[in-house]
């Protein structure tokens, strides 16, 4: 309870014992008895009237408050300043005080049921850039600014909110969402809108006393044929995603098929070019053991014999050859030796 309150109270009990004093005078005169107490009626009276005063001219603001004076004898001119939280006086019986709330408020605009201000359908529709209708639910919080509350009282009184808050961000959400195509709206530009209708409602509200704490857009409904064709097209976009998932799933299996048939090749001639290297080293061995054979028979013929005789079994006695082969062993030459050789 307040000071001013407690005065009230006080000036509340005293007249109540004003009229007890009048009515107990009333009952004793009727009974022809004389009320001598008429000293204690009179202090009741000024005690009463005085409190009641004291009561009129103490105004308490709260802190989260601003109060505006308005004047009844100068046709409800208002004081230039606003009274500041606290104990306050004004001119009793004249004068009163219109309390104004600077905390923060809040407004919301929205389609469902039980989340806005007004019962039923309150979201704001809206058409883009390209003719589609949207409907916008929305929340504002702004509060009073203090140093503005008087202007607020005389242009708006109490009914800035509907008066105001609620028509300017009607009109700003509609001439923003103008200027957005419908695909913008619901995709990456979307943030884009909500901060330039931001901008706007807070220069409005600006002017004219009030300040935009933030500007929620809470959410963005299409018409049902225009909900159903984003459905379509994002089921389209999906198709087309798995699609090219499919694609580059194969190119990637083609790539590593190459790569396969690319390695097993290089593993091919790898492999031929180490057969022909075996081939090409094999070849010049053998030349060279024959390069070394001729040499050494051209410098010792009777090698030949001695290697042929060694490939002669231990058993041969008589060997027959042709008449026409020449002799590999040198015949003595006064016919005491054998025969081995060409027929006689």
């Amino acid at each position: 309870m307040t000071v001013a309150s407690f005065i009230r109270f006080l000036a509340t009990i005293a007249w109540l014992l004003v009229v007890a004093s009048i009515f107990f005078a009333v009952f004793r005169s009727r009974n022809g008895r004389r009320f001598g107490s008429f000293g204690m009626v009179i202090g009741a009276v000024i005690l009463a009237v005085g409190l009641s005063v004291a009561g009129a001219s103490i105004v308490s603001v709260e802190p989260n408050q601003r109060g505006v004076v308005i004047n009844y004898l100068a046709d409800n001119a208002v004081r230039e300043e606003p009274l500041s939280p606290g104990l306050s006086f004004i001119l009793p019986f004249f004068e009163r005080v219109e309390k104004y709330p600077i905390s923060k408020e809040e407004y919301t605009m929205s389609g469902s049921a039980g989340e806005g201000q007004i019962e039923g359908n309150d979201s704001v529709a809206a058409r883009t850039a390209d003719g589609q209708e949207v409907f916008i639910d929305a929340t504002v919080i702004f509060a009073v600014d203090p140093a503005q509350v008087v202007d607020v009282h005389i242009n708006w009184q109490n009914g800035y909110t509907q008066g105001l808050v609620r028509p300017a961000v009607r009109g700003v959400i509609r001439d923003v969402v103008a200027q957005f195509g419908v695909a913008d709206v619901y995709s990456v530009r979307r943030g884009e809108l909500s901060t330039e209708i931001e901008t706007q409602l807070t220069e409005i509200l600006l002017e004219n006393g009030l300040q935009l704490d933030r500007f929620l857009l809470r959410n963005i409904t299409f018409t049902p044929e225009y909900a159903a064709s984003i459905e379509q097209k994002q089921v389209a976009e999906q198709e087309a995603e798995r699609a090219e998932f499919v694609v580059r799933q194969r190119e990637q299996e083609a790539d590593q098929n190459r790569a396969e048939a690319a390695g097993l090749a290089d593993a091919e001639v790898l492999a031929a070019e180490g057969r022909a290297k075996a081939r090409l080293i094999e070849a010049e061995a053998e030349a060279t053991a024959l390069e070394q054979i001729g040499e050494a028979l051209s410098s010792n013929p009777d090698l030949l014999q001695y290697e042929y005789v060694e490939q002669l079994g231990d058993n041969v006695e008589v060997m027959l050859v042709p008449a026409n082969s020449p002799y590999l062993f040198q015949l003595p030459t006064d016919g005491s030796a054998p025969v081995i050789g060409g027929d006689q």
